[in-house]
């Protein structure tokens, strides 16, 4: 398996636990059963937890061309050490992110979401170009 490959499964793995700590504060907010209930979703978080919900939907949107370009990258033998360097610095882009969104820096967040998409678009090149 290519580097590119484990990292996809990392960030994979990444993005399917990032909804536990909005979850959590839901839970302390909201109380257990309205939280597994279908009830109207009127009890606001926290800012922090509305911002982690919010970074997930970030990752679960670019984990699709992430997804994408590793894939293809593998498929068509364009995985090289360009794309294993950029498909690990998107995985600590992601990290980055989601600490930077939830915990409300902006620039940090922004910049981290920028070298994500860089990441992408590098990865995308090595296959195309």
């Amino acid at each position: 398996m290519t580097t590119d490959l484990k990292v996809l499964a990392w960030v994979a793995a990444l993005t399917a636990l990032m909804w536990l700590p909005y979850i959590l504060a839901r839970i302390m907010t909201s109380g257990l059963m309205p939280t597994l209930t279908y009830a109207a979703d009127n009890d606001p978080l926290p800012g922090w937890a509305a911002r982690a919900k919010k970074a997930h939907t970030n990752a679960v949107e670019n984990l699709a061309p992430f997804a994408a370009v590793v894939i293809v990258a593998h498929l068509a033998a364009a995985a090289n050490a360009t794309t294993a360097l950029w498909a690990t610095i998107y995985l600590w882009a992601r990290v980055v992110h989601y600490i930077g969104y939830t915990a409300g820096v902006p620039f940090v967040r922004t910049l981290s979401f920028a070298v994500g998409w860089l990441a992408i678009m590098i990865i995308f090149w090595q296959i195309v170009g």
